[in-house]
């Protein structure tokens, strides 16, 4: 049995007439009657009382008739559907990411891409990049967007933005007006840091034991505005990617540059050996497409 000969057997029942369908579907009569005999002896039964000049259902060709229209509208659904997801007519998307990337990046992402793709829903989950990279790997959202490296036997990686990682201190710090200066000048100062969970956390912490000092951790917050408004009020000095001390300038801050930094990279990830659904992939493009600052 196959969906031909359940769309030949419906044109018959419709029509009461082989000769009818025939010429609907733009078939000869004895093909049409072949297919039609075919059927039945699969099913063992006869679907059709041609004893009359209209050919009847039978109360088999009853049971049939109901469920081959069901089955073939289901196909036509889902031949639409999957028209629909590939021309993105429809579809949903989730999205992790941690609170620092969508604040500097997604509203102009989300624009372009609802305004291209309408009917696709877009949902995005903030979180601190560790976790989303476990919720991207347990199938909880469909792409991520971390900071960068991550493992590379888990993920696959597009690049996404790479900047520099500059010291964001009060315009009354000592060493406000340096342009350039070791790490190691602001030991003794507070550090304002993001969350545990970010991984911008850990490499600040790594880098200033680089650079020959534990790092006096003053606050830690979840979000990188609580972090720059600390820093507003003199309490401390924190270390973020450039974009973000270029957005603060016009307010009581200096940017000092170091002599030794680390990048602030930032690719987009998905589990490895996975299904990237197309709406991901055009997601993907998408952002590629657009200016990263």
């Amino acid at each position: 049995m196959d969906i031909r000969q359940l769309s030949y057997f419906i044109e018959v029942a419709k029509h009461q007439s082989f000769t009818k369908a025939a010429q609907a579907l733009h078939v000869t009569q004895p093909t049409l009657s072949k297919m039609v005999k075919n059927l039945e002896q699969e099913m063992d039964v006869s679907l059709f009382d041609r004893s009359s000049r209209k050919v009847r259902l039978t109360d088999a060709g009853e049971v049939v008739f109901v469920q081959a229209q069901k089955i073939v509208n289901s196909l036509d659904d889902l031949s639409s559907s999957l028209y629909d997801v590939m021309n993105l007519n429809k579809g949903k998307i989730k999205i992790g990411l941690p609170p620092v990337i969508s604040t500097l990046f997604f509203p102009t992402i989300i624009a372009a891409f609802q305004s291209r793709y309408p009917d696709v829903t877009v949902i995005l989950v903030e979180d601190g990049a560790k976790k989303v990279e476990e919720k991207v790997a347990d199938g909880e959202v469909d792409l991520g967007f971390v900071m960068l490296p991550v493992d590379a036997e888990r993920f696959d990686v597009v690049p996404f933005v790479d900047q520099e990682i500059k010291l964001l201190v009060h315009e009354d710090h000592p060493l406000a007006n340096q342009h350039t200066r070791n790490l190691i000048d602001f030991r003794n100062d507070p550090f304002l840091l993001l969350s545990k969970e970010f991984t911008l956390n850990g490499r600040t912490v790594e880098f200033c034991r680089s650079e020959g000092f534990e790092p006096k951790i003053a606050y830690e917050s979840s979000q990188w505005d609580f972090i720059v408004g600390m820093v507003e009020k003199n309490l401390g000095v924190t270390l973020m990617p450039k974009l973000i001390c270029d957005r603060v300038q016009d307010g009581p801050f200096k940017t000092v540059s170091l002599t030794q930094t680390f990048p602030w990279r930032l690719g987009i990830i998905m589990a490895k050996n996975r299904y990237v659904p197309y709406v991901s992939r055009e997601f993907i493009t998408l952002v590629n497409q657009l200016p990263k600052v």
